[in-house]
C-alpha cells in the first residue's frame, strides 16, 4: 500500500493524522506531492514506518531545509520525479500543469500531483491519476489523503 498526500501547508495536526493513517494501513511508501511549506512540518514524516518520496511545491521556498528535514526518511526533489515501486512506474509533480507532460511521455502507470486542493482519482489512457486533495485543510475545510494499492492499480481518497 502507498500513502499519498499533498498540500499539507504546515498543519501539524493533519500531518500527524496522515502519519497514523499510513502507519496503520501498513504503507511501504509514502508520497508527498509538494507544499509542505516549512521544514518543521516535513519533519513530521520522520515518524513514518515507510520511506518518503516528495517533490517541492510552489509554496516550498526553503528547499535546503526541507531536504535536511527529510534526510534519512526519504528524498525530496524538483518535479517531475519519476520512480519505480512495487513493479509500477510513477510520475510525481506538484502543479497540475505538469500532468499532461507526464501523460504524453507514456512511460508511467501512475501520475500523482497536488496543487489544486481537489481530490481526484481517475484513469486517463490507461494511466491512473491521483490527486489526494489537501492534507492541510486550510482552503476547503476538508483534509484528505489517498491510499493506493499498486497491485490492483486502484486508489481511494480518505479523510484525515
Amino acid at each position: 500500500m502507498i500513502g499519498i498526500l499533498s498540500d499539507s501547508h504546515d498543519n501539524l495536526d493533519r500531518l500527524r493524522a496522515a502519519v497514523r493513517l499510513f502507519n496503520d494501513a501498513g504503507c511501504d511508501l509514502v508520497v508527498h506531492a509538494g507544499d509542505f511549506v516549512a521544514p518543521f512540518a516535513a519533519g513530521e514524516l520522520r515518524n513514518l514506518r515507510a520511506p518518503v518520496k516528495a517533490v517541492f511545491g510552489n509554496c516550498d521556498g526553503e528547499r535546503a531545509g526541507l531536504a535536511k528535514a527529510l534526510a534519512g526518511a526519504g528524498e525530496i526533489a524538483a518535479a517531475p520525479l519519476g520512480f519505480e515501486h512495487a513493479g509500477r512506474l510513477f510520475g510525481l509533480c506538484h502543479l497540475d500543469s505538469g500532468v499532461e507532460g507526464l501523460l504524453a511521455a507514456k512511460a508511467v502507470d501512475v501520475v500523482i500531483f497536488g496543487h489544486t486542493h481537489r481530490p481526484l482519482v481517475e484513469r486517463r489512457g490507461g494511466v491512473l491519476l491521483v490527486n489526494p486533495g489537501e492534507a492541510g485543510g486550510w482552503l476547503t475545510g476538508k483534509s484528505t489523503a489517498a491510499l493506493l494499492d499498486p497491485a490492483a492499480l486502484e486508489a481511494e481518497i480518505v479523510p484525515l
